[in-house]
């Protein structure tokens, strides 16, 4: 549909789950009727506030302020005529990061649907395919309840494809540990702080959702969000057991790290030690002053190579009765 006045797709919501693409005048004809219909609008068209102040008067300014805000956090606030509801899912636009999540605001009421992106969603185009095909949503409490499944489903890939990305930086670690992978950690912690941001708060926002009195949800549909609210909950728990994982890893990195500095720190102590009686004794043998052992004869420097090599046999005997290596 044209994006007329802030409008990406507007469509009736028909009690069989089809829906009837609008135009033009029906649009605010039908959304300000007792029909139930669906307005989906562009957030990032200055058109989108007037429209909404103009066809839907009877809107708080606070709600159309929420709808069209830049930056929104997942929340639902309650009023007599519906709900104020902004969700988030992950961004599976090209050349964008899942944990970028994009938002959904919505205003819901018993007989019209109102909502809002400012990127691409793909949640909203399944709900508006389903319509098209005659399986959508039947009625408000419906359409929420199939948004919030499509949603938190299109969650799990990304999370699933997180929880390989942790695998291959454990195993990693554990075969060849090396500083470089401290980036990989990073990055990865980041990602599921960022999820998590989101994720979690829309638990409590399903939470509310499903206990409260709107007529327009019934028993079968709060069901669903139930539904919904164990995905999120499980989403949350696993990633702060990656969260968990992930500071394991990184402690066993800077172990093994710790280890290998030590460990090579430690061969150059013995070599130290085993080459300081020979230093001792080269410099000594080595001065400008008369009266050295062996200065005329002539297998002395090779007799001095001998008891140098001896002394090192000797303390390599010792040091290994010593136990250091």
């Amino acid at each position: 549909m044209e994006n007329t006045r802030g409008v990406i797709h507007a469509c009736t919501i028909e009690g069989t789950g089809e829906g009837r693409i609008l135009s033009g005048d029906d649009v605010p004809a039908i959304i300000k009727a007792d029909t139930p219909a669906w307005v989906h609008l562009d957030g990032t068209a200055p058109a989108s506030r007037s429209w909404l102040e103009q066809e839907l008067t009877y809107l708080d300014s606070i709600i159309v302020d929420a709808l069209l805000a830049e930056e929104t956090r997942p929340r639902i606030v309650e009023f007599d005529e519906g709900v104020l509801l902004i969700l988030r899912g992950v961004n599976l636009n090209e050349e964008a990061r899942p944990e970028d999540m994009v938002s959904i605001r919505l205003w819901i009421d018993q007989h019209r649907i109102v909502s809002v992106q400012r990127r691409p969603l793909k949640a909203t185009k399944d709900i508006q395919e389903r319509l098209r095909l005659g399986k959508g949503p039947k009625n408000s409490g419906e359409f929420i309840a199939t948004l919030a499944s499509r949603l938190f489903e299109r969650m799990e890939p990304t999370l699933s494809e997180l929880n390989e990305k942790l695998d291959d930086i454990e195993e990693k670690v554990m075969e060849t540990p090396d500083i470089s992978e401290r980036q990989d950690i990073t990055t990865f912690r980041k990602q599921s702080i960022l999820l998590r941001r989101y994720i979690a708060p829309q638990r409590d926002v399903i939470a509310q959702l499903r206990t409260s009195e709107q007529p327009w949800l019934s028993q079968m549909q709060k069901r669903r969000l139930q539904e919904a609210l164990d995905q999120l909950v499980r989403y949350v728990e696993d990633l702060d057991a990656m969260r968990e994982r992930a500071q394991i890893i990184k402690d066993e990195l800077a172990n093994a790290l710790s280890d290998r500095m030590n460990k090579n720190l430690y061969m150059l102590s013995v070599i130290a030690a085993v080459f300081l009686p020979l230093g001792f004794l080269t410099g000594l043998l080595g001065i400008n002053v008369g009266g050295i052992p062996g200065a005329e004869y002539k297998h002395a420097f090779w007799l001095f190579c001998g008891m140098l090599v001896l002394t090192i046999f000797l303390q390599t005997m010792l040091f290994k009765k010593l136990k250091w290596f």
